[in-house]
């Protein structure tokens, strides 16, 4: 919509807003944004077009509400394998176990790479094997991918 919007519906406002004929406008302006490749694709999945720094972001935002991550310096580039710890807030770390290439799973064999202490742990992955009981005794909520990613 493109278009109608560019020529039609701006055209619209800047006469509401300027004026027309015989009629004063209300003053003010307007500024309108283009929107970037969406999160999600048609399948509901990730959309592996855009840049992993940008998924682990909306992930941030997503769970804090808080400011954008501004240290992505150890953020997997593509999906290789790297730091999968987002950050903490209000003693939650939150982790997003993601590779472009592959399946990630939640196991005993990615609890090592869980060095920063908290109450509570957001981990995202794919898969999980750990128990039930053992997530609530070590207090992890374990996410999949994409399914518990919230939208807006």
């Amino acid at each position: 919509m493109e278009d109608y919007a560019e020529n039609i519906t701006a055209e619209r406002v800047k006469r509401v807003i300027n004026g027309y004929g015989n009629i004063a406008g209300t003053g003010g302006n307007f500024e309108y944004y283009e929107l970037g490749e969406p999160l999600f694709d048609e399948n509901q999945n990730l959309n592996e077009n855009l840049p992993i720094a940008q998924i682990r972001d909306y992930i941030w935002y997503s769970e804090t509400k808080s400011n954008p991550l501004t240290d992505l310096s150890d953020c997997p580039k593509g999906g290789t394998t790297g730091s999968y710890f987002l950050d903490k807030y209000e003693e939650t770390a939150y982790y997003f176990i993601y590779e472009k290439e592959g399946i990630t799973t939640l196991d005993y064999d990615f609890l090592p790479n869980v060095s920063i202490e908290a109450e509570q742990y957001v981990m995202y992955a794919d898969n999980c094997t750990l128990s039930e009981v053992f997530r609530k005794n070590h207090n992890i909520i374990f996410k999949k991918i994409p399914r518990d990613i919230s939208r807006f």
